[in-house]
């Protein structure tokens, strides 16, 4: 009988009678599986795809609850796919790429695109300038050709009428407030010169005894023509301060919407020669854009233009209405008061002052008290 040769240990693999692996191997195996697999990945999400001992078939292990050994079911052969909470655990370990329920991959992240680019201030200042050198350019070449005398312009006669009749009136009626303020100056002197007077004479009357009769008329007198040169004061200083409202702020606004005027009607006629200039001019691919962006621009300086004219001419309106008005009421005023100031009515005097609701200031009301000047 041969002596059996020694078995090799590396050789022996111990099966089970039905050709399956021991228990202890098999727990061994399913071990060492989960050890190697990333953390948070369970053994049961898991597909297996292994080769038989014997090379001769190719077999999926599909990882499940294994029965106990005492059970003699065999294990129950279920597919699992990867489930939500593997996905997500996968997710929570630096994963680049989201799974969603289409399963289509996304990326987290990307690159944000801006729909319209940021505007540059610099640009549109520069742009500004441009624009406006560009109409200072026409607006001064307009001028100088309509003084020249080669250049047309757009008149309205009408209207220019009433704007040179307005400017006529405004000499005029600067004048006259000049003249009042001459003569309200003039008065007050006079005033304040009676006032001197009459404290002479008074302190004469006590003084001289025999003349003390005549010092004290003279005294009357110049003290009730000091009263009455202030009632006519407060009259003629009215009239001045209405008048000032009239020339320097009522006629002076009309007379800026005036210029604002002649200026729309300056660019709407350099605009006007330009245009006419370009569709004089040939017509081709590159005079037409050009023609088409005057035209646009002549269009615009127009209503322009013609939204001027219109505010002028509704100020001419209620500046005549409110000047025929205001000169009305105070030329009647400046008359009752010079001459019943001059024909010594005192009494009609006075009630002209509260036919126009004149108050005057009491002497020395405005006069700091003599805590103030110390």
């Amino acid at each position: 009988m041969a002596q059996e040769s020694p078995k090799n240990s590396a050789a022996e693999i111990p099966v089970t009678s039905n050709g399956q692996l021991e228990d202890s191997h098999e727990h061994g195996f399913n071990r060492d599986l989960k050890c190697s697999l990333p953390v948070g990945l369970g053994l049961s999400e898991t597909k297996i795809t292994s080769h038989g001992f014997d090379g001769a078939k190719e077999g999926v292990v599909e990882a499940g609850q294994f029965p106990n050994k005492g059970s003699s079911a065999s294990p129950k052969s279920s597919i699992i796919s990867p489930s939500s909470a593997a996905a997500s655990r996968l997710a929570g370990q630096g994963c680049d790429l989201i799974i969603p329920t289409g399963g289509r991959a996304q990326q987290k992240s990307g690159p944000v695109v801006l729909a319209d680019e940021v505007k540059n201030p610099a640009m549109e200042k520069l742009e500004l300038v441009r624009k406006w050198s560009l109409n200072t350019y026409k607006c001064t070449r307009q001028i100088i050709s309509e003084k020249l005398g080669r250049g047309s312009r757009t008149v309205d006669l009408e209207l220019e009428a009433q704007i040179d009749i307005l400017r006529d009136n405004k000499k005029k009626y600067e004048n006259i407030l000049r003249l009042a303020q001459t003569l309200s100056t003039q008065l007050f002197q006079m005033v304040h010169t009676q006032r001197q007077l009459g404290d002479a004479f008074a302190d004469l009357s006590l003084k001289s005894l025999e003349l003390h009769e005549e010092f004290g008329y003279n005294a009357d007198t110049q003290k009730l023509l000091a009263k009455n040169g202030e009632t006519l004061l407060g009259a003629i200083n009215f009239f001045i301060a209405s008048v000032n409202t009239l020339v320097n702020k009522t006629i002076e606004d009309t007379l800026l919407t005036v210029k604002q005027y002649e200026s729309a009607r300056i660019e709407y006629d350099a605009y006007r020669t330009d245009l006419e200039e370009l569709n004089l001019g040939p017509r081709d691919a590159n005079t037409l854009p050009k023609i088409e962006q005057s035209q646009q621009l002549f269009q615009v300086h127009k209503e322009k233009y013609d939204k001027m004219r219109n505010d002028v001419s509704i100020k001419l309106k209620f500046l005549e209405e409110n000047k025929v008005k205001v000169l009305h009421n105070q030329l009647v005023l400046f008359h009752n008061a010079i001459a019943a100031y001059f024909a010594g009515n005192q009494k009609q005097l006075e009630q002209t002052l509260k036919q126009f609701h004149i108050k005057l200031k009491t002497p020395g009301a405005d006069a700091p008290s003599w805590l103030e000047e110390q």
